[in-house]
C-alpha cells in the first residue's frame, strides 16, 4: 500500500508540472478503437454517476480548475480530481466538496459520495480518494477452509457502529470489535485486524462510517461473504445498484438476525459461494484502470456540457 501511495503521488506532483494543453490534446485519442458494446458501458457508467439532464448556471461561487488549492484540500482528492480535470481547459469551473458527505446538495457538485434518495441528482460522484476505497487484495483461501464466524473490525465513532458493536462484542460466532484506542479497556474494544486475517473468516461485516463503508470493495473480491444492511449512501463503486442477498447477505437495520444470518449460510455452503461469485463478477468491473478513466471523462465531460463551458 505505501509503495502504491508513493508512486501515486510522484506521477501526479510530476504530470501537475506538464502544460495543460498536453493533456486537452490527448482527449479525443483516448476514447478511439472503442466498439458499440463498449461505448455503451461506457455512457451507461457515466450517466449512472452523472444524473443531470438539464442545463444549469454555475453560481458565482464556483471555483475555477486553474485556481484549485491544494492547500486546504485533502491531498488524494485534490490529485484523484486533477488526473482527471487536467484533460480539459484550466479556465473550467464547478462545484466541489472533497470531504465525507451524506447529505443531499442543492446545485450540481462534483463529490465523493452521495444519499441514496430520489432527490440526489445534483449530487455528481467522481472516483476520489481511490487509493483508501480501492483497495483490492488477492485472496488465496477457499471459502470452505475459511473459520464459521463473522468478523468486524473498525473504529465506531456513529451510534450505529456503537450499537452493532454492544450487541454482539461477546458473540461467540462473531469475532466483533471496536478498534477506537479511546475505548481501550472498554467492552467490545478489539485489537486493530488486518485485512490477510480478516479473511480468515466466511463471512466479513461491512458497516457504513461517516459515508460508505471503505472495507466493501475488498469483500466483494474476496472468497468471503459480505454481510451489511441496505446502504444508505453510495460511491463510484455504485453502492445504489447492489442488490441484497445476491451481491451480499441482507441485515435487518437493528442487526438482530446476524447470527441466524451466519448458521444459514454456515449450513448452506452452495447459496454463499454463489453470492461470492456475483459479488466478485461486479467487483471486477472497476479493475480495468483505462475504462474507469474514461467514465471518469466522460462524467466531466457531461457536467461541463451541460454547465455551458
Amino acid at each position: 500500500m505505501h509503495a502504491r501511495k508513493l508512486k501515486f503521488y510522484a506521477k501526479n506532483v510530476i504530470f501537475d508540472l506538464f502544460p495543460s494543453l498536453i493533456f486537452e490534446k490527448r482527449y479525443d485519442r483516448m476514447f478511439r478503437n472503442l466498439d458499440e458494446q463498449q461505448w455503451t458501458y461506457i455512457r451507461s457508467r457515466a450517466n449512472y454517476y452523472n444524473k443531470l439532464e438539464q442545463q444549469f448556471v454555475l453560481n458565482e461561487t464556483a471555483s475555477r480548475s486553474s485556481a484549485l488549492p491544494l492547500r486546504g484540500n485533502p491531498s488524494a482528492y485534490y490529485y484523484d480530481f486533477k488526473e482527471i480535470s487536467r484533460y480539459f481547459a484550466r479556465s473550467v469551473k464547478f462545484n466541489y466538496v472533497f470531504k465525507d458527505i451524506k447529505e443531499a446538495v442543492d446545485e450540481p457538485t462534483l463529490l465523493k459520495t452521495r444519499p441514496l434518495t430520489e432527490a440526489n441528482e445534483n449530487s455528481v460522484l467522481l472516483k476520489l480518494d481511490k487509493m483508501r476505497h480501492f483497495n483490492f487484495i488477492e485472496d488465496t483461501r477457499s471459502f470452505e477452509s475459511k473459520l464459521n464466524m463473522a468478523v468486524f473490525r473498525g473504529a465506531c465513532y456513529q451510534e450505529h457502529r456503537k450499537a452493532f458493536v454492544a450487541k454482539y462484542h461477546s458473540s461467540l460466532i462473531a469475532d466483533i470489535g471496536d478498534t477506537d484506542d479511546r475505548q481501550k479497556g472498554q467492552q467490545g474494544h478489539r485489537p486493530y485486524m488486518s485485512i490477510a486475517d480478516q479473511l480468515k473468516y466466511k463471512f466479513v461485516i461491512s458497516l457504513e462510517g461517516n459515508d460508505v463503508a471503505t472495507n466493501l470493495k475488498w469483500i466483494m473480491l474476496s472468497n468471503s461473504v459480505c454481510f451489511m444492511r441496505k446502504p444508505r449512501v453510495e460511491s463510484w463503486f455504485m453502492e445504489g445498484s447492489l442488490i441484497p442477498d445476491h451481491h451480499y447477505v441482507l441485515l435487518d437495520d437493528d442487526f438482530s438476525d446476524l447470527e441466524d444470518k451466519i448458521n444459514y449460510y454456515v449450513k448452506h455452503t452452495d447459496k454463499a459461494m454463489a453470492i461470492i461469485k456475483n459479488a466478485n463478477q461486479y467487483a471486477m468491473q472497476f479493475l480495468d484502470t483505462r475504462r474507469e478513466k474514461l467514465i471518469s471523462l466522460l462524467v466531466l465531460r457531461k457536467y461541463f456540457d451541460l454547465s455551458g463551458q
